[in-house]
């Protein structure tokens, strides 16, 4: 058995993985693969599939398969799994960090100081006590959001289509959350019908100067609905680890408003995430009869 690592796990995973074969590193050794191994850069297109006559399995170490052609590579017998159990604490974290981060102005606090500023009677903080968060999506990383959130003694509820009951939410219409919540956080997958969904007329239902935070896909935005929605104080801040591209296209506008707070896609790559995701690597790879 071939395995190609396409893109970065974590430096102990090749050496796990030699008792099964050989563990390849370099994409141009792609026509030899048996198993590829990606997380979010390589795009398993039918195009890429195309240069990968010998693959059998493709591993996507994360949640979802947007990356990942299903069909294509259905159509070629390629089985396709991923690991969305492992990175489900690491993204419910940068959810609660940036949700607590607009509140208490942290970001505009840090640079200030580093500026020889003294902002003590500027800036002023909120709570996220008593406020009500809506979950749009409540698998298993809204789960977890919901669990931080009631420590913080938040009123959550939220919305699933696929969710009737939930231990940790009340469940509730698309039209009531956007109407209550003051804090919006997105767990919902890419599909076709949730592309695009978020739009102007979601907008309109929602509070004014609503706190969204986004650290499922940047794709269930109808971007221009969002940039107009940021810029008349509709939405009060977006907070966001999540792009239409990685990186997001140049001159993307959302990166130079003043009420967007930024990270570079970095949800699932703590370091013990990054281990959870090896570990079940190699359970699917000891499991899977090549």
């Amino acid at each position: 058995m071939k395995i190609l690592l396409a893109d970065s796990f974590d430096p102990s995973l090749p050496g796990r993985l030699s008792e099964f074969g050989e563990v390849l590193t370099d994409i141009s050794k792609l026509s030899e693969a048996d198993v590829l191994l990606v997380r979010s850069k390589t795009k398993v297109t039918e195009e890429f599939l195309q240069g990968a006559p010998n693959l059998k399995l493709v591993i996507r170490g994360g949640v979802g398969l947007d990356n990942v052609d299903k069909k294509a590579c259905e159509s070629r017998g390629i089985k396709v799994m991923n690991t969305p159990e492992a990175s489900s604490v690491a993204v419910a974290e940068l959810a609660m960090a940036l949700m607590l981060a607009v509140p208490n102005k942290l970001i505009e606090a840090h640079n200030s100081m580093k500026e020889g500023k003294w902002l003590k009677k500027d800036i002023k903080r909120t709570e996220l006590y008593q406020k009500t968060l809506g979950l749009l999506g409540v698998g298993r990383i809204g789960t977890e959001v919901a669990k931080r959130a009631k420590a913080f003694e938040m009123e959550i509820i939220a919305y699933d289509p696929f969710v009737k009951e939930h231990p940790f939410a009340k469940m509730v219409t698309l039209e009531q959350l956007l109407k209550e919540s003051d804090y919006i956080s997105i767990h919902t997958p890419l599909t076709d019908e949730t592309r695009g969904m978020i739009n102007a007329q979601m907008f309109a239902k929602m509070k004014d100067g609503v706190i969204i935070i986004n650290t499922g896909r940047a794709k269930v935005f109808d971007d221009a609905a969002l940039f107009e929605a940021l810029k008349s104080g509709k939405v009060g801040y977006y907070a966001t680890d999540v792009w239409p591209s990685d990186p997001p296209p140049e001159n993307y506008p959302l990166i130079s408003m003043p009420n967007v707070l930024m990270a570079p896609h970095i949800g699932a790559s703590s370091k013990e995430n990054l281990l959870r995701i090896g570990d079940r690597i190699v359970e699917i790879i000891s499991n899977y009869k090549i």
